[in-house]
């Protein structure tokens, strides 16, 4: 095996590459940016070397600056983890000239895979299922929109050299081709370097299917099973399972095999991903295309055959041959993960950045008759930069079928803890408790069905009022009876009250009795009886209602204090009953006019202004274009109206909520 490897990445990828190598006695090399000086890879590994400034382009994208590294060090290869430098060819042909091993694939299946055009005419003389579409390059929007119209609509408009969710649109018209072809191109150079343009026949009611590959540098190639990966927000992955809730064994089989022979063919050494669309209705599977790397979601396929595709790419990469038969791998019980990001669910899913101020994610190992298992490259008080992906974590959970590894998900995001910035936690939350996605019956749209107007929040059911009401009313009653105590200078065992809490602006009336760890109350006609170890100053309340487990978390925000369960996340105040009345009397504050202000939802860069002083503006047209965490956004007006000052340029930094341009 390797002495001594460098890692070519950050975050979390190369903190989980790290515990493979510890496993291994192999020692590490990290490299990072300014912005990643002090993060938890350079603790974790064994030397670090710094690279440059915070931008990729200037850092974990600069392979002279890798190389560099890899001579100061005398490291014998590279990982690259995923994104970055991890599918470009010219850089493993460098190492290899170097005489630096890649832990990866060789040159020519990235190259070959890496780019969607050839990969299609390769899987398709492979053998492989593959899309309508156009596999030539499009030179401009109107030769775009004649072949869509040949294809037929809808289309998706990709970016030869995408991943990731980026550089891809979908069209249903002339006009949105116009309009997506125009901002798939922008993107792809932005993110990629490389503009190429192809179009392919979009699949109503699609799944996003994934056959995991693994070969050898001996001819060796095996499957390892499916992930389905059809939750997806703007084309990015939130949620993935392994198995597919979806295949049969013989669907299943087909599709591996044919994973196997498009890896064949070009004489795949190392882990990979050839990705599918699959048809929900008869199970028809079309190839996508081939990731050359490992993926983001690779712990679920790890969670349900007990195999380390890390140590796998390792000793692939050192020469040996694949210690592991077809026959051999089993599918055991089910994985899920969720990517915990950095965005707000409530305004629709924008980033966010900033500090973590709190980090408490939930312990790895047994929860209920499941599993948890958590891969992270951030700790409390590190930083979420506007510079990279705003992945914070991904949370993976394991049981002995669907249900059991869903509910472990669920009761793990309950007792995930975070504060400082936004993050995506309460909807994946509320997507465990959904009746349709609980179903298995899903699609590449199921976000976009069922959650058309975006996010915000849903109603607690009645077990989850109770849950919200006697955290809230215990953690209350606590404090006021310690307070009680230091007052009177005495102890006292009980302590009996009436409340009412105020939960979302809805009033409970309580009556309360409160012990030693434990608390009865009395809710509308419910009786209750909590159980709980929670002390004071713990954001996470944990604890059995009538012997049913439960968390929620308490967020200090600027307008109170915010209490959490699933997707249910609410501002509650809990006060005697005289209070409670005066509260009800209060006149509603109105909502101050902010159609008149076109504000930054989020902290980022001015790509465009696309609009000029006195100039007339309808509803929905484009205002301007901020980048954030490599994705463009575009601003647009939410009312009629002409401008009358423009407070940023192109070019310009941003703030969240900052006041960019205002109306007349």
């Amino acid at each position: 095996m390797f002495e001594k490897i460098l890692i070519a990445n950050r975050g979390e990828i190369a903190v989980r590459v790290i515990k493979t190598c510890r496993r291994l006695g192999v020692k590490t090399v990290i490299v990072y940016s300014d912005a990643d000086a002090a993060s938890m890879a350079v603790e974790m590994a064994d030397e670090a070397v710094h690279i440059g400034a915070s931008a990729a382009s200037e850092s974990y994208l600069d392979a002279d600056k890798i190389i560099d590294a890899v001579r100061q060090t005398g490291a014998q290869a590279v990982h690259p983890g995923f994104g970055f430098l991890s599918e470009n060819p010219e850089f493993a042909r460098r190492l290899e000239k170097e005489k630096i091993a890649f832990i990866g694939p060789n040159a020519h299946a990235i190259e070959a895979m890496g780019d969607k055009i050839s990969s299609k005419k390769l899987a398709a003389e492979a053998g492989v299922s593959t899309v309508p579409g156009h596999m030539g390059l499009i030179d401009d929007t109107a030769q775009a929109i004649k072949i869509s119209a040949e294809i037929g609509y809808p289309v998706m408009i990709k970016a030869s050299a995408g991943g990731g969710g980026k550089g891809i649109r979908v069209a249903y018209s002339d006009a949105d081709v116009e309009d997506g072809y125009r901002a798939v191109k922008a993107e792809a150079q932005n993110a990629f370097g490389d503009d190429r343009i192809f179009i392919e026949k979009f699949i109503l009611e699609p799944r996003h299917i994934e056959i995991q590959v693994m070969g050898d540098k001996h001819g060796n190639c095996v499957y390892l099973f499916e992930r389905e990966c059809s939750i997806q927000r703007r084309n990015q992955k939130v949620i993935e399972e392994a198995p597919s809730p979806l295949l049969d064994a013989q669907t299943r089989k087909k599709m591996g095999e044919q994973a196997v022979a498009l890896s064949k063919a070009v004489n795949y050494d190392s882990a990979g991903t050839v990705e599918f669309v699959v048809s929900g209705k008869d199970k028809g599977f079309y190839f996508l295309e081939m990731n050359t790397r490992l993926q983001v979601e690779h712990p679920v396929t790890e969670m349900i055959t007990g195999v380390d595709l890390v140590e796998q790419m390792l000793r692939s990469a050192y020469g040996e041959k694949l210690s592991i038969k077809q026959d051999d791998l089993k599918i055991k019980g089910w994985a899920i993960e969720s990517r915990v990001y950095a965005e707000d669910p409530y305004r629709n899913f924008l980033p966010s950045i900033g500090r973590l101020k709190r980090f408490y994610p939930p312990l790895e190992g047994k929860l209920g008759a499941g599993t948890v298992r958590m891969d992270s490259g951030v700790r409390e008080g590190d930083e979420i930069s506007m510079f990279y992906d705003p992945m914070i974590a991904k949370l993976v959970t394991h049981g002995k079928d669907r249900d059991t590894a869903l509910d472990t998900q669920a009761a793990a995001l309950d007792r995930f803890h975070i504060e400082g910035i936004q993050d995506n936690i309460p909807f994946v939350a509320a997507v465990m408790d959904e009746a349709r996605f609980r179903s298995g019956n899903i699609t590449t749209a199921y976000i976009k069905d069922e959650f058309p107007d975006g996010f915000s929040g849903v109603e607690a059911t009645t077990a989850q009022e109770a849950y919200l009401v006697s955290a809230a009313l215990y953690a209350h009653a606590l404090r006021a009876r310690r307070a009680g105590e230091a007052q009177a200078g005495n102890a006292g065992d009980w302590f009996q009250t009436d409340w009412v809490v105020i939960l979302g602006g809805k009033q409970y009336p309580v009556y309360f009795e409160l012990g030693k760890g434990e608390a009865f109350l009395k809710l509308g006609k419910s009786k209750h009886t909590l159980v709980t170890a929670w002390v004071p100053g713990n954001n996470l309340f944990e604890g059995t209602l009538d012997g049913a487990a439960f968390a929620v978390s308490f967020h200090q925000k600027k307008n109170g204090l915010h209490i959490r369960h699933r997707g249910v996340a609410k501002p509650v105040t809990v006060c005697s009953p005289r209070l409670a009345e005066l509260y009800a009397r209060l006149p509603e504050k109105e909502a101050a006019d902010m159609s008149k202000l076109i504000i930054s939802p989020m902290p980022g860069l001015v790509v465009s202004m696309d609009v000029a002083l006195g100039q007339e503006v309808k509803a929905g047209e484009g205002v301007c274009v901020v980048e954030a965490m490599k994705m463009q956004n575009i601003i647009r007006a939410e009312a009629d109206g002409k401008v009358k000052t423009i407070n940023v340029d192109a070019g310009s930094p941003v703030a969240a909520d900052e006041i960019m341009v205002e109306f007349e």
